[in-house]
């Protein structure tokens, strides 16, 4: 288990099935919500792949927001949740967040994992609010202590 910097168009789109993949086909978020301008290589953000036995299972991005490092898009295929990825996930969006100077991280979680993000250090700074249909909180962490 291991995840790398996505920095080729071949691995991006792999990025973009996964999502494609979780997001739209089973949790029903309209396509054109799915992707947006930042889904480049050369947008102000880094995307990630994470691996389990040489298979790419999860992604996610960070963007840099003022002080922030806005986590996104993080998803893991249905078959591989059990193994610890999502941590994984996590830790390397805000290691990236961290050398790119970023003193925070934040992310819109959806409800059904607040609970995940609090355990890794995040915590509730919003009502809930609706995103894509789903219900979301955003969530702060100090990247700093």
């Amino acid at each position: 288990m291991f995840s790398k910097s996505i920095t080729h168009q071949e691995d991006l789109q792999k990025a973009f099935s996964i999502r494609e993949k979780v997001f739209v086909e089973e949790q029903g978020v309209p396509l054109e919500e799915e992707f947006d301008q930042y889904d480049t290589l050369e947008a102000n953000c880094e995307h990630i792949l994470v691996y389990y036995q040489e298979e790419a299972v999860g992604t996610g991005r960070v963007r840099f927001v003022d002080h922030f490092g806005k986590l996104e898009r993080i998803c893991i295929l249905e078959d591989y949740r059990k193994y610890g990825l999502g941590k994984i996930i996590i830790s390397a969006l805000e290691e990236i967040a961290l050398e790119k100077g970023m003193t925070h991280a934040k992310l819109h979680g959806q409800t059904q994992a607040e609970g995940f993000y609090k355990k890794l250090g995040y915590h509730t700074a919003s009502d809930v609010f609706m995103e894509a249909d789903i219900p979301h909180v955003l969530m702060i962490k100090n990247l700093t202590k």
